[in-house]
């Protein structure tokens, strides 16, 4: 029998690289390609939603006696690692790195373009 150590547990959340009203683009799966706004992040699963990928349709059964069944369509979470931060200015995706301004506040820059994001 093995003992769990305090190593073989799962962090709280995971620090991600984007966050809420960032814009990326979907680096793999079957919305490759796309560029969007993240909606939604979900740290404690590392997953984001990003708008208009993914989107998922939904079957709504009626409710109330008289109300009609509808279809609904919503965007499904992808896990964060499947996304790259995009820059609108020079329409290039790219990693990012982290770094300090003159002022001391830590801020998150894109390698390829040095562009600054925070």
């Amino acid at each position: 029998m093995s003992k769990k150590t305090t190593s073989d547990k799962k962090p709280e959340r995971y620090k991600m690289h984007v966050k809420k009203g960032d814009t990326v683009q979907v680096i793999t799966g079957s919305d490759k390609g796309k560029v969007g706004e993240i909606l939604r992040v979900l740290p404690k699963a590392s997953k984001v939603v990003v708008k208009d990928v993914n989107v998922r349709t939904k079957h709504v059964k009626p409710r109330q006696e008289g109300e009609s069944g509808r279809i609904t369509t919503f965007e499904a979470p992808i896990h964060s690692s499947n996304v790259m931060l995009y820059s609108t200015k020079e329409n290039v995706a790219s990693r990012v790195s982290y770094t300090f301004t003159e002022d001391g506040r830590k801020v998150r820059m894109l390698k390829k373009t040095g562009e600054i994001i925070d």
